[in-house]
């Protein structure tokens, strides 16, 4: 005798709308700089007995609550705890260079920040992808621009970052040619989206940056060891 049928009826479980609930909440809704000079510490697989700081530029608030550092990371602002890469570093803490402390987590005056600005800031869901809000870049980073492999690439100081309403984000650059006034701030119609002109982007801290403009041989040589390997 077969099993007798459930009264109920059967559930069907839509996975992609499930796939879809879980990316957002994980996408990014807040951004808070970094002003008191926390790092970021890492290691390379190459170097395991060494650990590496870098300056954290901003804090990144999600859908899901959770808080995270983020630093410019090749090719984007990267959340300091998806960092997980062998051959380019992997995320180890946090660091406040005043008291040499290390933790895990990020401070909860960072947390109650962002939430708080979140929650004030609360817009409401829209079609179309919107700007959601912009922060300056208080590291001198800078963008190795290029557009195709035979073209030459331009080293461009980044001015500041968006955050898009599906989480997206992106560097902002300046048109120098349109630029009306000095310094460049926030605002200001010479600016425009890294990623909406350049075809690649890689983002380096000011002190690469500069060997890379001095064209150090070994700085040369790693960027282009770095380019072959990310084709």
């Amino acid at each position: 005798m077969g099993a007798s049928l459930s009264p109920r009826s059967a559930q069907v479980i839509d996975l992609e709308t499930v796939r879809q609930r879980q990316q957002a909440q994980k996408c990014l809704v807040r951004l808070a700089p970094e002003l008191d000079g926390l790092e970021m510490v890492y290691q390379l697989a190459a170097s395991p007995d060494t650990y590496y700081g870098m300056p954290i530029l901003a804090w990144g608030l999600r859908e899901d609550g959770s808080v995270f550092g983020m630093v410019p990371w090749m090719e984007t602002l990267a959340a300091c705890h998806d960092l997980n890469s062998q051959e380019n570093g992997y995320f180890v803490g946090y660091r406040d260079p005043e008291t040499e402390e290390i933790f895990d987590s990020p401070p909860d005056h960072k947390y109650h920040e962002l939430v708080a600005a979140a929650e004030y800031f609360d817009y409401e869901a829209s079609g179309e992808v919107t700007l959601i809000q912009q922060i300056p870049d208080t590291l001198g980073t800078h963008a190795l621009c290029m557009n195709h492999p035979n073209t030459p690439w331009h080293m461009k100081p980044v001015y500041g970052w968006r955050l898009y309403s599906d989480g997206s984000l992106d560097a902002l650059l300046a048109d120098e040619n349109k630029a009306a006034m000095t310094p460049i701030l926030l605002g200001d119609k010479c600016l425009y989206s890294a990623h909406a002109r350049h075809q690649t982007v890689y983002f380096f801290q000011r002190h690469i940056a500069n060997r890379i403009l001095e064209e150090d041989p070994a700085t040369l040589e790693a960027l282009a060891m770095m380019v072959v390997a990310s084709d």
